[in-house]
């Protein structure tokens, strides 16, 4: 029986406690309707890698450690320093060695020969982000021609900015060994489309069809969801639970909620500030709202997130510093992480979510904010233009520049004082595009696109349902 295989960085071991992230919860759907094997590192380091096996259910999961100077060079060095800026519009903070790029090609050969001792003719293999590009090259390589595709979680930048990146005619244009590439908004794949028309001379459309003799590259558009009203279901346990009882007790007035690792694209710094503006423009609002800011810390061990730490820091202090009394504090900064089901409730209980990354592939944070609203008596979502959900929240969410402080303190007065009417006229548009995006479906259809088919199944049961798809298709 055929199987998916899910190549990933990091894996979700079942019972293990590690997780993948956004990742995980993407997938979810996917490992329980078909048999799939889900491979990538481990998260440990060693003098001398082992690869392990374990099988649960109808999944297989495979991991590799990787040495300290591929850790290095592979993830905290290319990865992280030079592909996360770059495809993220941060051509200033990209950091470019010519070891880190050895290192990341290093680690794809490897994860290709685990890959190819047991891959099987007839699998289809799907390779998730930015840290994986190079992979279905070192695949063809080994003379393997499965059907194999790659998702970008991240965004893609146009090529103005693709270019500028070293040796970037040596590793964008091996996605070109992909047989469908996936991306969360349609600018995306248009960027995309453009760096190969610029670069290789590819046409910027041609046929659709699939299997003529010669292998044809498809780009097409996949945005990722959630499961609405599962998560609705969640929330509204959640907002019940002591621990989330025991945070909205002790706010006076009205919550205001975000949700963001600790990175430089999540424009934490700027959004601190629009909200210090809003303090000092609306002194009635005193007393009544506060800000939480929920911000587990990530790769400490980099420069710039380091100094950026740094930075909210002082400027949350600033705020309580300047506004506070002593019966109120204005905002509350927290680097701890909380559990999905805490979130879930903290989201339920908050008036307003500040969601304003400076760039972000998709932003599942502002999809579950939505959900997990009281439909009766609904919060209300403050969301960057730049962020991959705007494309499809137009018509319920307050759309903002991010890196317009004043703008951003404008939409927080806004939703303040937003009458119950609109706020559930803008919800019930939200909650609907989240209804026609349902997560469930996202990975058949996917799959489905990656075959050629109308339809994707693996094994008994219900077939996955008809989907439409868009793409741009290049030959190579």
């Amino acid at each position: 029986m055929a199987r998916v295989f899910i190549i990933s960085n990091r894996v979700a071991m079942p019972d293990s406690g590690l997780h993948a992230g956004g990742l995980e919860v993407v997938l979810k759907a996917t490992l329980k309707n078909h048999p799939c094997v889900w491979m990538g590192w481990s998260g440990e380091t060693r003098p001398q890698p082992r690869v392990r096996t374990l099988h649960k259910g109808s999944n297989t999961y495979i991991v590799s450690d990787l040495t300290e100077e591929d850790f290095d060079e592979y993830y905290n060095g290319f990865a992280n320093r030079v592909l996360w800026p770059i495809l993220h519009y941060r051509l200033d903070l990209a950091e470019f060695s010519r070891r880190d790029l050895s290192g990341y090609l290093r680690v794809n050969e490897h994860f290709a020969d685990e890959l190819a001792k047991v891959l099987k003719p007839d699998d289809v293999v799907w390779v998730h982000d930015y840290h994986l590009i190079p992979l279905a090259k070192a695949l063809r390589e080994r003379n393997l021609q499965n059907r194999v595709g790659f998702f970008l979680h991240i965004p893609m930048p146009p090529p103005e900015i693709i270019t500028a990146m070293p040796n970037h005619e040596r590793l964008i244009p091996s996605l070109c060994h992909y047989d469908l590439v996936g991306f969360q908004t349609d600018n995306d794949a248009a960027n995309f489309a453009r760096y190969l028309a610029n670069e290789l001379g590819t046409p910027a459309h041609i046929s659709r069809r699939l299997g003529t003799g010669e292998r044809v590259m498809r780009i097409g558009t996949f945005p990722v969801g959630i499961e609405p009203r599962g998560f609705a279901r969640l929330a509204r346990r959640a907002v019940k639970s002591e621990l989330v009882r025991k945070v909205i007790k002790s706010i006076p007035g009205t919550l205001m909620i975000g949700v963001d690792r600790l990175d430089y694209s999540k424009g934490i710094a700027l959004r601190l500030e629009a909200y210090e503006r809003f303090l000092a423009a609306n002194p009635a609002w005193h007393g009544k709202i506060t800000y939480l800011q929920i911000t587990p810390k990530s790769r400490s061990q980099i420069k710039e997130y380091s100094e950026m730490e740094g930075a909210v820091n002082a400027t949350a202090g600033r705020i309580n510093g300047t506004f506070s009394d002593a019966s109120w504090t204005p905002m509350r900064y927290v680097n701890r992480p909380y559990s999905r089901t805490a979130l879930s409730g903290l989201y339920r209980g908050a008036r307003v979510a500040l969601v304003t990354p400076l760039r972000d592939g998709m932003n599942l944070v502002a999809k579950e904010y939505v959900a997990a609203q009281d439909a009766a008596d609904p919060g209300v979502l403050i969301l960057s233009r730049f962020a991959g959900a705007a494309a499809e929240f137009r018509e319920g969410a307050l759309l903002v520049n991010p890196y317009d402080p004043d703008a951003v303190a404008a939409a927080i007065a806004s939703a303040m004082a937003m009458p119950l009417a609109e706020r559930k006229s803008r919800h019930n548009a939200l909650f609907a595009a989240l209804l026609r995006n349902d997560i469930s479906k996202w990975g058949d259809k996917f799959l489905s696109a990656l075959m050629g088919t109308k339809e994707f199944q693996l094994k008994d049961g219900a077939p996955a349902s008809r989907t439409k798809f868009q793409d741009i298709s290049t030959r190579h």
